[in-house]
């Protein structure tokens, strides 16, 4: 048995669909909208890779990680992933990442949403004591993205991870502990205005 519930999470601008296959072809068009593969510190699939990235995904929901196609509830419209993973059952964490989106929602309230719904799920209904975001180093987008949420930085884990393009990542290492759940729950609500 999962910690974590798989249910579609609702909002405003985003619906959150527990992945499977029937999402592949949706995601393969979203990740065309900007390209982000190319992105040398991204790990976004490629188009033809995204049967494969759905796949590996769904396979990781048998450790008791969720991950969730984004839809844009107006147009319909599926814009990219995001997940829970290397979820810890035993003491209450997950961490928040596998996430991209198509470049026409960018800067939109898309990645608040998204980020509400799934902090909420698991602060609010499964007690979290702590959520975990990482990304590299040189993602400064991301990183700001993170800092906007309302994380704070726990450190950096230096050369951390070989890439497929053989370079190493340091990886910035971000959290969220259920104390500060509140005052960022009342920051994104605001955002969300």
């Amino acid at each position: 048995m999962s910690w974590l519930s798989t249910l579609e999470l609702k909002g405003q601008y985003v619906t959150l669909e527990p992945l499977n296959p029937q999402h592949t072809d949706g995601l393969a068009t979203a990740v065309l909208d900007g390209e982000s593969w190319k992105l040398w510190y991204a790990n976004v699939p490629t188009p033809e890779n995204m049967s494969d990235y759905v796949s590996t995904a769904i396979e990781s929901a048998t450790q008791g990680n969720i991950a969730f196609a984004v839809r844009c509830n107006k147009t319909n419209e599926l814009v990219g992933t995001t997940r829970f993973y290397n979820v810890d059952a035993q003491n209450k964490r997950a961490m928040l990442g596998f996430t991209w989106y198509a470049s026409s929602v960018r800067r939109t309230p898309v990645n608040t949403e998204c980020k509400f719904l799934l902090l909420n799920h698991l602060f609010e209904t499964h007690q979290a004591i702590a959520v975990e975001f990482r990304t590299h180093y040189f993602n400064q987008g991301s990183r700001r993205a993170i800092e906007r949420l309302g994380a704070k930085q726990d450190g950096i884990i230096r050369s951390h991870q070989i890439l497929k393009d053989g370079s190493v990542r340091d990886t910035v290492v971000y959290s969220i502990i259920a104390s500060e759940w509140p005052v960022v729950k009342n920051n994104l609500q605001q955002k969300l205005i």
